[in-house]
């Protein structure tokens, strides 16, 4: 089993849905993120997906888009993002982690390279957004053979034709995108989400996680109703530039204002079950 494997077991165990929280690396700084990604599991982040920079994220909304920009003009690279997952791996052997983001980098980087130096890094999964599953062969194979799980976008235009594909290969968790469109652009309809997650759970025995437009606790306790993981990450790459100096600087506000959000998030998402239970 995987450290995903193994977090979403115990957290079936438990009875509740995981709190998945998205950050990009290096935004606003190197030293900033990993202060950051330090502190989200003891803010009650059960999984976190780190995002890889890049220049054209097509599927992100304003605020992922700005942050990768700013953890790219503070000089973030592929290099930098798995120094960043070695550098959390010292202190924390359990929390898992998934790269988020685009092939492009992936690419220019060299698959081969990029699949043994995530691992050793300590790397748990891959979501690239960009790669279908006829892609298979360029990434997904290569990472499920060296141990990565590849987590797949379902989305609410994947229909029971075309969701056996999405499925084929994927491992780890599913990943349900709420809504159609780009990143934290619009809310999720909770009853629509339910039917969607029901649906998607007579396809697949996998744990299957929710995010796209998830910003506010009682979003988050609304969807963990159903859901196996509650997944936000504009909201909090919100928080963080919000907390930013004029120069798009961390100041001594910039981990609080993450770590803030994320537990209030956790309340809401350990409260799910409780409600759905009343």
């Amino acid at each position: 089993m995987t450290r995903i494997d193994r977090r979403f077991e115990a957290l079936r165990k438990a009875a509740r849905p995981a709190l998945v929280t998205f950050v990009t690396a290096g935004d606003p700084d190197f030293a900033t993120s990993l202060d950051i990604l330090r502190a989200l599991p003891a803010a009650g982040a059960d999984l976190v997906e780190l995002g890889m920079p890049f220049s054209d994220p097509m599927a992100d909304g304003p605020a992922i888009q700005a942050g990768g920009l700013r953890a790219l003009r503070a000089g973030q690279t592929m290099v930098k993002t798995l120094a960043l997952v070695r550098a959390f791996r010292e202190g924390d052997a359990d929390t898992p982690i998934v790269l988020m983001g685009y092939y492009n980098p992936i690419y220019i980087y060299g698959v081969p390279r990029f699949v043994a130096d995530a691992k050793a890094a300590g790397v748990d999964g891959l979501i690239v957004v960009d790669l279908p599953p006829e892609a298979d062969d360029e990434l997904c194979l290569p990472a499920m053979q060296a141990g990565l799980n590849f987590i797949r976008l379902a989305t609410p235009t994947t229909d029971d034709k075309r969701l056996p594909a999405v499925l084929r290969n994927t491992s780890g968790f599913v990943y349900y995108v709420s809504i159609t469109g780009i990143t934290g652009t619009a809310a999720p309809d909770s009853s629509r989400v339910a039917a969607a997650v029901e649906r998607i759970r007579r396809h697949t025995a996998l744990p299957i996680a929710v995010g796209f437009g998830v910003s506010t606790p009682e979003q988050a306790a609304a969807i963990g109703r159903n859901a196996d993981g509650v997944v936000v990450g504009s909201a909090l790459v919100s928080a963080i530039a919000r907390s930013l100096d004029g120069e798009n600087r961390a100041t001594p506000k910039t981990v609080e204002a993450a770590t803030d959000l994320v537990k209030a998030l956790a309340q809401g998402v350990r409260a799910s079950r409780l409600m759905a239970a009343e």
